[in-house]
């Protein structure tokens, strides 16, 4: 059997990882067992049977080599997994997935290899390959991208005479419209809690995380807590709401708009809205223009006390390349960070097409530093927008409270 897949169901390693930093290790073994590390997912078998096929290619192409894959939850958990790879060579993994919101954290514990030579030629644009870059030096190939778009309900629209909206100013107009003549739905579904559907707003009115109590930031999110209004989205019902459980809403039929990843569809699919709604890029200020979005997905990185060094960035590759990016694409509907795999879909799914186009336009990320992981534990940013939503601050208040805290966590005075 060359072959063999562990699923870690519960991870509490804490007490055997180490405070110290990474012990020294790695080599390049040519043969043996090469130890893998995938995310557990709530439907795995689709993405276990394209790893099945990966494994089984690349120890036929290489005998005396098996895979080992073993799967983690993407827990916190995983957090105290990594450390204890990184402190210990024997425990340590040679092939990882990561989240790509992890790669400074994993980065400045020094458990990572460096790959930028590795991973040169590499069919996948610059901004892409920030989210698996640290101070220029590439840490992973990004391995699939998760971006948001805004989903509408077309019967509605259609009932009510709206076009679909195409700036930030039309956006609000549609959704108190709606609101207005359909009561029993939200205007489009956002919320206090939602991170990802906020900063599209902040980045396109031209600031950004690191500068919150700015006059361009401070108008990106006047835009977005705007839409948590009664006549809208109510502060009662929204400013508790997760990209989640927006999802939910409007799969659920209670929202006529939504900001969705293409990882919502399935979601959509299996709800009453099904064969209802359609999607365009969320608009930015200017009409006709797209907001920038965030660049969510995972990367394939090499630990650097990986035994099997070589090895395990030949499997990265295989995992990562054109093949096996469209089978992760039809298994799990991955967005392939490839651009030439990415071309080749959209002429297949029009799905695809405002996300393509939303990728197009040049996607941001979170800030590239272990302060990024303060700032969402510490939920920075969706107490601003609650407290702005719900009264207790003003935009300037809340905004000015934000940016200490970012200030405080990157450990600036």
């Amino acid at each position: 059997m060359k072959f063999l897949y562990l699923a870690v169901a519960v991870l509490t390693l804490a007490a055997c990882a180490p405070s110290t930093g990474p012990a020294s290790g790695g080599s390049d073994e040519k043969t043996g067992t090469l130890r893998v590390w995938f995310y557990d997912e709530p439907n795995r078998a689709p993405k276990d049977k394209v790893v099945n096929e990966a494994a089984k290619e690349f120890t036929d192409r290489h005998p005396g080599v098996e895979i080992e894959v073993i799967y983690i939850p993407t827990t916190p958990a995983r957090h105290e997994r990594f450390k204890g790879a990184f402190n210990d060579p024997a425990s340590s993994p040679d092939v990882v997935e990561y989240g790509n919101t992890d790669l400074a954290e994993y980065v400045a514990a020094g458990g990572l290899a460096d790959l930028t030579a590795d991973l040169q030629g590499q069919d996948v644009a610059a901004h892409l390959f920030q989210s698996a870059s640290v101070d220029g030096k590439k840490y992973g190939l990004p391995w699939f991208i998760g971006i948001r778009a805004l989903y509408y309900r077309t019967d509605v629209f259609d009932d009510l005479g709206l076009l679909p909206p195409t700036s930030i100013g039309g956006l609000n107009v549609a959704a108190r419209t709606i609101r207005a003549k359909r009561p029993d739905l939200y205007g489009i579904a956002v919320g206090g809690e939602y991170t990802f559907g906020a900063l599209p707003f902040i980045w396109d009115s031209g600031g950004d995380i690191t500068e919150l109590d700015s006059a361009k930031s401070r108008k990106g999110v006047k835009a977005y807590t705007g839409l948590m209004a009664q006549d809208i989205c109510p502060p009662s019902s929204c400013v508790s709401l997760t990209g989640g459980k927006t999802v939910e809403l409007f799969a659920a039929g209670k929202a006529a708009m939504g900001i969705l990843g293409n990882f919502s569809r399935s979601a959509v699919d299996a709800g009453p809205v099904a064969g209802n709604y359609d999607v365009v890029p969320l608009p930015g200020w200017n009409d006709g223009s797209i907001a920038p979005a965030f660049a969510g997905g995972n990367n394939l990185g090499v630990m650097k006390n990986a035994e099997h060094r070589t090895l395990a960035v030949e499997f990265l590759k295989l995992l990562g390349g054109e093949e096996y990016q469209i089978k992760m694409y039809q298994a799990m509907g991955n967005l392939p960070t490839l651009t030439g795999v990415r071309q080749k879909l959209a002429k297949e799914e029009p799905f695809l097409e405002p996300f393509l186009a939303t990728v197009d336009r040049g996607t941001r990320f979170v800030p590239i530093d272990p302060a990024w992981v303060k700032i969402d534990n510490g939920k920075v940013i969706p107490t601003m927008l609650q407290k702005i939503a719900t009264g207790q601050a003003t935009v300037e208040a809340a905004t000015s409270e934000a940016a200490a805290a970012v200030k405080t966590a990157f450990g600036r005075s």
